[in-house]
């Protein structure tokens, strides 16, 4: 490991970062996802550089790789805001290694940011205009939504206080709704991919911030796995378009980092109704839409959830 007057404060920032329930969906292993999650952050501390960085993550199962790299992200993302820490890890992870990886990284950039003062935040915020990466960079307020859920888990899963605002450069009113799914996604590792535990979480919530966490749900139990996806299409009812979107993003992940496990086949034909190959064409599709008003993201989920098999759509 790299020594020197920085290591303190990494070690401190590998410290903020790994406080996690140690919860992950069965399929995965015994806490395999959380694990995999720490070893990106250890790594990305460690100091030892990028180049030993994207080989140390490489060893790690493909399968769990992508929550590797959204381990580096979230330490990346501390580390370029510690005082004479430079400011392009993260930047060098986004363009490079981490390019196959960009879903996990902007979630792993999103939960840095629940863990560092607002006053920091400017520094380190993605362009949510940025034409490289959006609208994916919408999923950094995912990211956020998710670890703010595990640091509060009363007040956010149980309670359910809707999380204060905060001032994202565009389209401010939308980023609570991008916050709600990932919330939806804590509550599918909250609830160790157990369909019917996190679908009835969500249905305790009120009613208008169901489909976000419908959404982040069908995510989470694509990409990472868990039990019975078909039960979710039954208890997501009026909202079973919103968990096909959902499946549809994590379909993109997978099929970008070029491994589709098992699991993941079998959740987008039960949640989107489409094999991944089609689910990962149909994000891209809707990737490359034009500059209609409104956020990037949200034109994004409404084209996926217009092209989705009819019957997944309630009617009027």
């Amino acid at each position: 490991m790299a020594t020197g007057p920085g290591t303190g404060l990494r070690r401190r920032a590998a410290a903020t970062l790994v406080r996690r329930p140690p919860a992950g969906p069965p399929r995965s292993g015994p806490d395999a996802v959380s694990q995999a999650v720490t070893r990106g952050v250890e790594w990305a501390v460690d100091g030892a550089g990028p180049e030993e960085d994207e080989r140390r993550l490489a060893t790690v199962e493909p399968e769990l790789r992508g929550f590797a790299y959204e381990g580096a992200a979230m330490a990346y993302t501390i580390l370029d805001v510690l005082p004479g820490g430079g400011r392009d890890r993260t930047r060098r992870l986004l363009d490079g290694p981490g390019r196959p990886h960009l879903v996990p990284v902007h979630l792993g950039i999103g939960a840095a940011l629940a863990r560092l003062p607002h006053r920091l935040w400017r520094r380190i915020l993605p362009d949510l205009a940025d034409p490289d990466h959006c609208p994916l960079s919408w999923l950094a307020v995912d990211g956020y939504g998710f670890e703010l859920a595990y640091a509060h888990l009363r007040r956010c899963l149980v309670e359910q206080r809707v999380p204060a605002a905060y001032p994202w450069p565009g389209a401010q009113a939308y980023v609570p709704r991008v916050v709600d799914q990932g919330i939806g996604r804590a509550l599918w590792f909250v609830h160790a991919g157990v369909a019917e535990q996190a679908g009835a979480a969500v249905l305790r919530f009120r009613p208008d911030r169901q489909p976000d966490l419908w959404r982040g749900i069908g995510f989470a139990a694509t990409y990472a796995g868990g039990t019975r996806p078909a039960g979710l299409a039954l208890l997501a009812g009026p909202h079973r378009a919103e968990l096909g979107t959902g499946a549809v993003l994590a379909a993109k992940a997978r099929t970008d980092a070029g491994v589709v496990p098992a699991h993941t086949e079998q959740a987008a034909r039960a949640l989107a109704g489409l094999p991944v190959a089609a689910a990962a064409a149909l994000a891209d599709e809707a990737t490359r839409m034009g500059d209609e008003p409104g956020p990037a993201y949200e034109r994004w989920r409404e084209h996926v959830r217009a092209n989705l098999p009819a019957a997944l759509r309630p009617t009027a």
